[in-house]
């Protein structure tokens, strides 16, 4: 999206969010400052911090003129608030999936160990907050405690069912949304309330950005099976070893006959990563998978229905599209 007509004023944002995330975590301990430079790292495409400038954009004047838009200053701010709780989940993410390899690059936890790497998220969780209650509005703050809630539910939800081969397509959607989908709705829904935006256009574009996560976490489940560890730049089969069905097992294991299934589960069992991605693409579920994806991001586009045509709008659309043809 480089030659993108909104592309040289994103670069500039963006840059500008890097600066404010990299303030934000000065510490007076040089080993923090050491880890938070390793950490920065991982930013990786900032599709949050994306998001929350392109949906204050789109949003600008939706409020029918009588309120006032926030300068850029404070999306910035904001897109480097959610960045960090981002930056927090994935540091915990590699604790718990024991992970070597993130955006190309050693671990914290394979690096430090697992204790460093836990405080080190905790340090990113409570630099974010800290930041917020810089923009002097209470109800960002209680709305991104309300979004780490979430994840941090959809994280426990998820543990609770290691392991667990009857795991339906329900449980699986309660769990992406809780771990992966609130928060970049969050990240759309709270760029449009910057810009004052009516409660209904902020309701459309957080509903955008949940259905918009969970159509990039099953592109992510995708990766996982038939991902090139060198371009996807994280470790791959994590899901598999750690006994987590990903959307192309639940709709697998829903639609074989026993002897299929005993045969799948014994695959799982044996951690045979290639053996479960032939049989998932020999059933389809892979490609039934990445139907459900492409189904959800043609939702999530209808619901920019609520916003007037502009240049941001149009790139909200670009963005989802992109999400399901990505390869990393």
């Amino acid at each position: 999206m480089t030659d993108h007509p909104l592309a040289p004023l994103l670069a500039e944002r963006l840059e500008s969010v890097g600066r404010i995330f990299e303030a934000a975590l000065v510490s007076d301990v040089p080993v923090v400052n050491s880890l938070c430079r390793h950490v920065e790292r991982y930013r990786g495409k900032m599709l949050r911090p994306t998001l929350v400038i392109v949906s204050g954009l789109a949003a600008r004047g939706t409020g029918g003129g009588a309120q006032l838009e926030a300068p850029p200053e404070r999306h910035d701010t904001l897109a480097a608030v959610v960045e960090m709780i981002h930056m927090a989940t994935l540091v915990h993410d590699d604790v718990l999936d024991e992970a070597d390899l993130r955006r190309g690059g050693a671990t914290i936890n394979s690096l430090r160990g697992n204790e460093t790497a836990v405080m080190l998220g905790d340090y990113l969780i409570s630099s974010a907050f800290r930041l917020c209650s810089t923009l002097g509005d209470p109800g960002l703050n209680l709305a991104l405690g309300e979004t780490t809630n979430a994840l941090c539910a959809g994280e426990i939800l998820q543990l609770s069912h290691r392991g667990d081969m009857a795991l339906d397509e329900r449980t699986y959607f309660d769990i992406v949304r809780g771990k992966t989908a609130v928060l970049v709705g969050s990240s759309c829904r709270l760029g449009a309330l910057l810009s004052g935006a009516p409660e209904r256009v902020c309701a459309s574009l957080g509903a955008f950005g949940e259905e918009l996560g969970m159509a990039f976490q099953i592109q992510d489940d995708v990766l996982d099976l038939v991902g090139d560890q060198q371009v996807v730049g994280k470790t791959l089969g994590i899901d598999l070893r750690k006994g987590k069905l990903t959307l192309p097992m639940v709709m697998h294991l829903a639609q074989c006959d026993a002897v299929m299934r005993t045969r799948t589960l014994e695959l799982i069992r044996h951690v045979d990563a290639v053996g479960v991605r032939d049989l998932m693409e020999r059933s389809g579920a892979i490609e039934r998978a990445r139907q459900r994806a492409m189904s959800m991001v043609s939702s999530a586009k209808a619901r920019l229905d609520a916003l007037p045509d502009s240049v941001a709008r149009g790139l909200l659309h670009l963005m989802a599209d992109a999400v399901v043809d990505r390869s990393s």
